[in-house]
């Protein structure tokens, strides 16, 4: 179970160049060499702040079924397994006006398992966050693209690393346009088509025993 929640997640490094410079005074002589200030430093932004997310979102809209189709990510579990993925589908339910409650179920080694997290409504639209144990560990969530009636393009960062995923109200809309343009948005996250993973469209987990029930609320 560990390996699929590993994967939300590409790193972004920042460097500091230092210039040094000297001066020739009058006559020829050398000055004492002065240092410089560095250039300021470039506010960090995350690539996520990058993807705007769609316009007027309506949070209540999103509640009910969602099914993943594809995801998007360079995370290594999905490149060692991408073939081996199991059927995913999310509930989401408008709890209240600040939450979402999720319900994720998969299956893992034959067994179905349900995981329930909350995801917090951020002032601005179309933005969520699941929180983690620190706030390093939170999870922002930008809901990119939406019909509401048929797919969602939803976009996660976790310490600075990217996935993208493509759900669809049902397992039989995965029209050629929406693939189309998923794949365009991936390419502009960096994602390759060997970097894009199907997920099954059959055999979805149905009710889950409590045994089975991992609960991640507030936090895992």
């Amino acid at each position: 179970m560990a390996g699929v929640w590993r994967c939300m997640l590409p790193v972004v490094v920042l460097m500091c160049v230092c210039l040094w410079g000297s001066t020739e005074a009058v006559g020829g002589a050398r000055s004492r060499p002065r240092p410089q200030r560095p250039p300021p430093k470039k506010p960090k932004v995350d690539p996520i702040d990058l993807t705007p997310p769609a316009q007027n979102i309506d949070i209540q809209q999103m509640t009910g079924t969602w099914f993943l189709l594809i995801t998007a990510s360079k995370c290594s579990y999905l490149i060692n397994h991408g073939t081996q993925v199991e059927p995913t589908v999310m509930t989401l339910t408008h709890s209240s006006d600040q939450t979402l409650s999720v319900s994720t179920k998969t299956r893992r080694n034959h067994q179905c398992w349900e995981i329930l997290q909350v995801y917090d409504v951020t002032p601005a639209p179309g933005k969520l966050t699941l929180k983690g144990g620190r706030p390093e560990l939170d999870t922002k969530i930008v809901i990119g693209e939406t019909d509401y009636n048929s797919y969602a393009i939803m976009h996660y960062q976790k310490r600075g690393k990217v996935t993208m995923k493509l759900y669809g109200r049902s397992v039989d809309n995965l029209s050629e346009p929406m693939l189309t343009k998923f794949e365009q948005l991936a390419e502009k996250q960096g994602f390759g088509l060997a970097y894009l993973f199907p997920f099954p469209t059959y055999s979805h987990c149905g009710v889950v025993d409590q045994n089975h029930v991992i609960n991640c609320v507030p936090t895992c």
